[in-house]
């Protein structure tokens, strides 16, 4: 079964935007995974169509409707559906490498792209949604998180990268992040490429990808080096 991206929005008409291209474009073309787009307008029940009102208690903005928003999660999102509901916020638990691979390796997932100030808390609680973020950083909307997030997934589905081992030893998927990459020309504005990986000897050639990859980890990412080692 392919997985299955559902996505509530109101503006659709983002999508697919990059996911049509590309690895994402040629595997949604093949049918490795599905994209149902959901305009959550459709189920606003006045005649302005209304999605949005003032924030309880005060403030600036607007927050997007628990009852509207919950119409449109059942309508795409029934009963017994077994993919797990996401909310793209701010505020949720940082999207990673080990979460991407878990929902690669599920049925596939319904996304709940925010507007406005944000979404009323009852919809979040009462229909059961993860929030998950792409960054420390605030977007106009979560349209552009949820293709970041689909990007990421879907390359890992079977079959849409062409080399399943090009995605092993990427950044985070061993903890590190990735050693660095040559190819040629041999020589390019008088640098070379590092004789270790012209040498043929391919213990000597792991062993210096993996300690560049080390290297870089600690003096970037010293969070991920702290989580790598345990220290």
């Amino acid at each position: 079964m392919a997985f299955r991206a559902s996505i509530l929005s109101l503006y659709p008409e983002m999508f697919p935007g990059p996911l049509g291209t590309s690895l994402a474009g040629r595997a949604l073309e093949r049918g490795d995974w599905d994209l149902e787009l959901h305009q959550i307008r459709d189920h606003a029940t006045d005649r302005h169509r209304s999605v949005d009102d003032t924030p309880a208690g005060g403030g600036a903005g607007m927050v997007l409707r628990a009852d509207i928003l919950a119409l449109a999660i059942d309508a795409a999102s029934p009963a017994g559906d077994p993919r797990p509901r996401l909310l793209m916020s701010p505020r949720g638990r940082p999207l990673d490498q080990g979460r991407v691979r878990e929902l690669a390796q599920g049925p596939g997932a319904v996304i709940v792209c925010g507007r406005f100030e944000g979404v009323d808390q009852r919809v979040i609680e009462g229909r059961d949604l993860e929030e998950v973020s792409i960054g420390d950083y605030i977007l106009s909307g979560g349209e552009l998180a949820a293709m970041v997030l689909l990007d990421a997934v879907i390359r890992l589905l079977p079959g849409v990268m062409g080399n399943a081992e090009s995605g092993a030893f990427e950044s985070f998927e061993t903890g590190l992040l990735e050693h660095p990459h040559y190819t040629r020309p041999r020589e390019f504005e008088g640098a070379g490429i590092p004789e270790v990986l012209t040498s043929g000897d391919h213990a000597r050639i792991d062993r210096w990808r993996r300690e560049e990859a080390e290297r870089l980890t600690r003096e970037r990412r010293p969070d991920l080096w702290q989580r790598h080692t345990g220290e």
